[in-house]
């Protein structure tokens, strides 16, 4: 979306810090909370400060007290033999798995999930977890509880960013996506037993000793192909907070209750 779409479509004043703030406030977040967020800017309409603002109204509200997590994920440090969109020719394959610099936290960009996560990213005071494909980044009072994962097979099991938040009884926020970028429901796929469930190789370049060298690793085949169902027929048994932060139409749920459910749901629906 152009900047002039987006002031056009913006209703009646522009978004900023404070009416941010207030919006968040109005839509059930509050101090304290553990809280990771999936997030679209342009959802929100012109924002005066842009990214800045939307970070910084949401750890305004959380106050120090809170832990604001947000997904830094680098995907395109993966097996190249897997990619789809685009593919690359098969006799680049192996010189790109030789090539592919290692995960940094400080230098690796994200990839495919938004400008707010790649702005927090970067904040000097949110710290990044390791994994080279599918890193978290946190804020504020429990952020080193939340990214103390060092493990690289499994990624997003119980052990991950994501069961930390589950651990703590954290909330998930949605600002103009759906439930298909809801990444605490990949935390039901390794929860849940279910018989189309499979075990992968997931190759990656890790840094050891000084050397980058390619590594693989178990994980599960993860899919979202169903989450968008998952949520709707979660939202038919449960209350969820709903509102609107600027243009953006807003869901605040809590994210144990939601992981229960899915995992229930993917042994029941999932062949």
């Amino acid at each position: 979306m152009s900047e002039e779409t987006a002031i056009a479509q913006t209703e009646d004043r522009p978004n900023t810090i404070t009416s941010l703030t207030k919006d968040f406030i109005r839509l059930g977040i509050k101090p304290g909370m553990v809280l990771i967020v999936h997030s679209s800017l342009s959802s929100l309409g012109w924002v005066c400060g842009g990214t800045v603002s939307v970070i910084l109204a949401l750890e305004n509200v959380l106050t120090g007290e809170g832990t604001l997590i947000m997904p830094s994920h680098s995907g395109d440090l993966s097996d190249p033999a897997n990619w789809s969109n685009p593919p690359v020719p098969a006799s680049w394959i192996e010189t790109i798995r030789n090539e592919m610099p290692a995960f940094d936290r400080d230098l690796t960009p994200t990839r495919g999930i938004g400008k707010i996560p790649e702005t927090f990213r970067k904040q000097k005071t949110v710290v990044r977890s390791p994994h080279p494909q599918v890193s978290f980044a946190a804020w504020g009072k429990n952020r080193e509880y939340i990214i103390q994962d060092n493990h690289f097979d499994y990624a997003m099991n119980k052990q991950s960013p994501l069961g930390r938040i589950y651990d703590l009884d954290g909330s998930i926020l949605l600002i103009g996506v759906g439930y298909e970028n809801n990444t605490s429901l990949h935390l039901a796929e390794y929860l849940a037993d279910y018989p189309a469930k499979k075990i992968i190789k997931n190759g990656m370049p890790v840094s050891e000793n000084g050397n980058v060298c390619w590594k693989e690793f178990n994980d599960v085949d993860i899919s979202t192909d169903d989450f968008e169902k998952i949520g709707a027929d979660y939202e038919k048994e449960n209350v969820i907070c709903t509102g609107k932060a600027g243009n953006a139409v807003c869901k605040l749920i809590n994210q144990r209750s939601l992981v229960d459910f899915a995992v229930k749901w993917m042994k029941k629906n999932r062949r």
